[in-house]
Formats: C-alpha cells, structure tokens, sequence
C-alpha cells in the first residue's frame, strides 16, 4: 500500500520498538543513520565500519495497520559478507546490522536491548526508577590516515582529523599519559585505534585496534565506613561491591575529633589523607581483580562524601568547618584528575564530586537525593541519614529543605557501656516479655534468636561480644514497652521487684541483657541508665531537626519516611518510632533504602545528566541551621521523652503503654534548667 507510494517519492516509512520511534527517511540512507534520525541511538563503538558488532536489529516480516507497514526484509539491502560471517550458525533470522544495511522500503523493526546505546537499569529503591545510561566517558573506534613525508602534521593532529571525520568531535584536547600512549598504539594496531573520549572535550586512553571494555568507580567515603562499586559504564551493571572501615576512626571517632586532629597535630591532615587515599586505593584494587580486571581499567570515578570527608580527602585543612561560619573550601561540583589527589587508578581518569550543600550537609546527601528524589514527589517525604552527623532531607516537588543534626556516635555504639559496631556477635534485635521481662536477642553471625535464660538452648560456640546501634534502639524501646523505663527514660523501681536482671547502683539502674554465661568477655552485659541517656539525647537531636524542617515547610505530619546509610538499613521501622526516633507516619510507608548515598554516586557515574541535576537542586533547596533556630531546644527538650512529651503518635495506638503520672517531669526540668531553656 504506502510503501509504493514511498518508493516512488524516494522515502520509506521506519518503525523502531520497543520505543515507538517513527518517521520517514530517504531511499538509501544507513539505517544506522536512519535510526539516529528518528532518535533511537544505537550503540557503535566502530561508528559504523562493521567491526563492533553492537549495532544489531531485528527485521518484522508482516502488514502492520496500526503503523500503516508492510515490513519485509527485502526492504533492507543485501547482507554484506561481515554481517554473512557473523550471523552464521547463530539463528538470528532477520537480524541485520544497521550500519550494513541501507533502507529500500518501509520497515519496523525491533532494537534489542543490548544494541540500545543509552541503555536502562532499574533502581531499586524507595520506589523503582528507571536510569538512563549515559556515562561521561564513551569509547570511539578510529581509523587514522597513517603519516607520509609530504604531510607535517603529528600524529595527535591526525587522530584529531579523523575524530572530526568519522565522529564530528570538533574540540579536543588530550591527556598527556594518553598522548605518551598514542605512536605506540597507532603503531601496534596499523593505524586503528579505539580511544576513551571524557565528555567529548578529552582524550584520556588511546588502545590499539578495536576494545569494547569500560569501567567506572562509585565510591561513598562516610565517616565509618567506605564503600565502592566497580560498575561496567556500557550497561550499567555492578561488576563488585567493596566495604572497608574507614581507618581514620583510629585518629576520631566522630568528625568533629577528626577536625580538631587535623588542625592540632603537626602531621594530621596528611596523616587522615593518606588514610582515605589508601583505603580507596586498596577497595578499587580489590573490586577491579574480583571482576577479572585491573584498577588501571577504571577511566571514571564519583566521589561522595560529608564536607570534613571530602575536604581531608582532598588534602584540604578542614579547620573552617571546625566553628561557625563552617565556611566551605568550595561548594560547587568538582571535575578532577583522580591522579592528582593520588588515586590509583587508569593514569588519566577522571574524577567528579558532586556538590557540598552547606558546611555540615554534603556531597553524600546530595547522591541521597539523586537515589530517592524527593524533589520529584507529590506527598511529603523524609529521608533521615541516621550516623555521627545525621542529615535529614524533609520535602517534595514544590520545595525541600535539609539540615544536619549532631546525633554524635551513640547511635553506632559509642558512648554505650557495651556498645560495638556492627560486627560478627554484636546483638542486632531485641525483644524483652513484657510479664517476665526476660529478653530474647539475635546476633549478627548467628540466624537464630537465642533466649539467654535458657542454656540448653544456647550453643556453646554462641559468644555474645557487645550490642550495635540497631541492637541499642531495640533494646531501649523493648525496655519502655515492657515497662522497665519510664517516658522520661528513668528505670523504674517496681521493674526491679518484677526481675532479678534489673540491679541498681546507689540509685542508677540497670538492666542485663545477657548473662555472663555467653558473653565474650565473661561479664554480663547490661543496659546503664546513661546508655538510656545518651540514646535519649541523639534520638532528640535528630527529632528536633526534623519537627524544625516541618515548621518550615508548615506541615504536621509526613507521608512516607526513608531511612537511609547502612546503619538505617537494619534499623526497625517500628522501634525507631516507639523510641521517637523519626515522626508517626503509616508504618508500611516507613522504609529502610540501604546505601542510598551510594546508589546516587552510581547513578552520577552512570548518567553524566544527573551531576547537572545535582548543581542545579543544590541552588534549588533550601538548608536549614537547626541549632541557631530559636525553638530548637524547647523542640530538643520535648524530644526527650520516649516517644514524644507532646506530639501524639496514632499509628502506635494500641502498642504503647499507656502513660502513668509524669515520672520523668523533673528529670526535664533539670535538662531545661541546664540548657537555660
């Protein structure tokens, strides 16, 4: 039907699914060509000269009225004897390589999608999101005109020449360690090359002949812990993921210690520098050779980090955000060479941060909200990174603030008489009867849940060495529910008539959560009342930063909260709100994202587009400095109690006690009195 009519005014009509692209195009243009027209990219390292292979689409034979088609493989011309070769014994009828064929009638046909260039993966998230890959390195395949006596130009002016002719790349400049590369490169593959173009401005690799393969690092340097991800920057995949304690915690345990390190010891910064350095050094060798690779491979690297991190990582004194104004070094995005702050990496990669927002709120909470995009929903969202410094993120689409909160290091069990890190042994759940107030815990390493007051059933190589964070507020929660404290955090005398594991020291109490009987160390382990204290006080921190942001934003309640870092990942949703950690809000909504700081700098890797984004919600969003806030301590005050002096908490209906006289009024007093409040 059409497709007379077609040949005879020199067009022909094309259909490309799955992404529905369709349009006309001359009688004889590549198809590959043809496709790019119509918006469909198709991957070709080889731009086109039948080497790569990547190009590959499928021919539909039949009338498609709805596209008002009639496709045949007659429509395309003759295989070449590349794509005969190539397709033998491979049982791909009707595929055909797009930049081998040229378009003779109308056509629909279908773009695997392997032969996709800006290809997608699925992020698993709060809500799953669809990302683009569109990484800012790209390989292109070259054929250089070789030198002749009559010709003066170098070989980078060659190499120039043909970019511009087969890949209209027009101003480039090159690295010098690829430039020290390019004569022995053109030389080894006769003249063909396949060179690493970074956002088509820099040569940064030159390889001889045709490569396909390229490799980018995303790398989250928190305060505690560091992790990479060694992702194939062609597909999207994580090739490894790689973890290691951040060893300047030898040098702090919390930032601002590091800081004063820093400023104080003559040879402090180099010392945490060098640190960082050799971590990351050692996670990216160690990601590269799990994949069959080398950390020479790895030609692009994203970076995110808290701004005292991202400062000492860049050899940078971070003194100014010891004290107000906490001025930054620099605020903006950097593009970097990852050599120059020591980075072993491919001896030209590059290296992008993303940028700082404020100088407690950084580069890492900006990969958060790349992850979870608050910015792009309609309900309100909180997204609260619980650490040393908690970063909370509270908005939508119309507007979204963030602000830090000092939590300090309780949290990740210090300042905990038994606190640890998460680690083999370390309780992670607790759950205490609230008749006979005998706990039950689970430990990391260790399936099931283990009742301590009974032996028999405890297996003998079960050693218990401490409790973690999510462990510390489980078990203060568990002790409220059961009535073992009060609202105000104090131990209650009657408890101790209940169980003989509640003892008191003069008149402190305590509880005992483990006998010494499967302890590491031979010694109970206990819950203090100042452990009660110090969990009181962070999870207060970060409440009253979080009703601030509310105030601000004028709303009363939340739509879905997020729990964000590896810590807020075995946190439970439950608990955390028994304890008054986060605001109420539908408990189904309430929602643990992992490493979402993480996830955003692989997502910046990933697709060029989001680092743009980032600068551009870093002018957007507003930040918030809680503690200058007038209501902060009278917000702090409040947050004290377990869950809440004054805010009501529906969803926990049912589960919380019902409150008695107000034991712990005085003990709030004191606080206000103390705080001058």
């Amino acid at each position: 039907m059409s497709d007379k009519k077609n040949f005879a005014n020199e067009t022909c009509h094309i259909a490309l699914m799955p992404s529905g692209r369709q349009g006309q195009v001359r009688r004889d243009t590549n198809l590959l060509n043809a496709a790019r027209d119509l918006g469909v990219e198709l991957e070709s390292i080889c731009g086109g000269k039948q080497t790569c292979m990547k190009c590959q689409v499928v021919v539909e034979e039949g009338n498609f009225p709805k596209h008002g088609i009639t496709s045949s493989a007659a429509h395309l011309s003759p295989l070449t004897t590349q794509e005969i070769e190539y397709f033998a014994g491979k049982q791909k009828v009707g595929w055909r390589l797009a930049c081998a064929a040229k378009v003779l009638g109308d056509l629909l046909l279908t773009v695997p999608e392997e032969s996709q260039a800006r290809k997608q993966i699925i992020a698993k998230a709060a809500s799953d999101r669809i990302i683009d890959i569109n990484p800012a390195v790209r390989l292109l395949y070259v054929e250089v005109q070789p030198g002749e006596m009559t010709d003066s130009r170098g070989d980078w002016e060659r190499l120039s020449q043909a970019l511009v002719d087969q890949w209209d790349l027009h101003v480039l400049s090159i690295d010098i360690k690829a430039l020290q590369m390019l004569q022995p490169a053109l030389r080894d593959g006769d003249h063909a090359v396949t060179v690493t173009v970074w956002q088509d401005r820099e040569v940064l690799r030159v390889q001889p002949g045709y490569h396909e393969g390229l490799y980018g690092l995303a790398a989250d340097v928190g305060s505690t812990t560091i992790v990479v991800h060694l992702c194939d920057l062609r597909t999207g995949i994580v090739l490894s993921t790689q973890a290691s304690m951040n060893t300047q915690v030898r040098y702090g345990e919390d930032l601002m210690s590091r800081v004063s390190y820093a400023t104080s010891e003559p040879q402090g910064l180099a010392r945490l520098n060098r640190a960082v350095i050799l971590t990351l050094n050692d996670l990216a060798e160690k990601a590269a050779q799990s994949a069959g690779l080398s950390a020479e491979d790895i030609v692009d690297a994203v970076v995110v980090g808290n701004p005292v991190m991202q400062h000492i990582l860049l050899g940078i004194n971070p003194r100014e955000l010891g004290g107000a104004p906490f001025s930054l070094a620099a605020a903006q995005a950097l593009d970097l060479k990852a050599r120059d702050i020591g980075l072993s990496l491919n001896p030209a990669a590059r290296l992008h941060l993303l940028p700082l927002i404020a100088g407690h709120v950084g580069a890492d909470n900006m990969a958060v909200q790349l992850a979870e995009s608050p910015h792009e929903q309609e309900e309100i969202m909180l997204v609260v990174d619980v650490g040393t410094n908690a970063e909370i993120v509270l908005g939508n689409r119309e507007r979204v603030l963030v602000a830090s909160s000092p939590t300090g290091p309780a949290f990740e069990g210090a300042q905990i008489t038994h606190g640890q890190r998460a680690a083999p042994g370390a309780i992670e759940r607790v759950r205490i009867d609230p008749q006979t107030l005998e706990p039950r815990i689970r430990i990391i390493g260790y399936d099931e849940w283990i009742d301590p007051c009974n032996d028999a059933g405890v297996p003998a190589v079960v050693k218990v060495t401490g409790i973690c964070g999510s462990g510390i507020i489980e078990a203060v929660a568990e002790m409220y529910l059961s009535g073992i404290i009060n609202a105000g955090g104090l131990f209650e005398e009657s408890a101790a008539e209940r169980s003989p594991r509640i003892h008191y020291q003069g008149r402190t109490g305590e509880y005992q959560l483990v006998d010494a009987e499967i302890s590491a160390t031979g010694k109970p382990i206990v819950i203090t009342q100042n452990d009660v204290r110090n969990i009181q006080l962070a999870k207060a921190a970060l409440y009253a930063g979080t009703k601030l942001l509310m105030a601000h934003l004028d709303v009363e309640h939340v739509d879905r909260v997020l729990l964000a870092g590896a810590f807020g990942n075995f946190i439970s949703p439950i608990h955390a709100m028994i304890l008054g950690l986060i605001p109420d809000c539908d408990l189904e909504k309430v929602i643990a994202v992992g490493n979402a700081a993480g996830d955003g700098a692989r997502f910046a890797l990933l697709n060029r587009s989001l680092r743009k984004k980032a600068e551009e919600l870093r002018e957007w969003i507003q930040h918030i400095s809680t503690p200058l806030e007038a209501s902060f301590q009278d917000e702090f005050v409040a947050a004290l109690n377990i869950p809440h002096a004054r805010d009501a908490f529906p969803t926990l209906e049912g589960i919380l006690p019902k409150p008695p006289e107000d034991k712990g009024r005085r003990h709030r007093n004191r606080i206000r009195d103390k705080l001058g409040a």
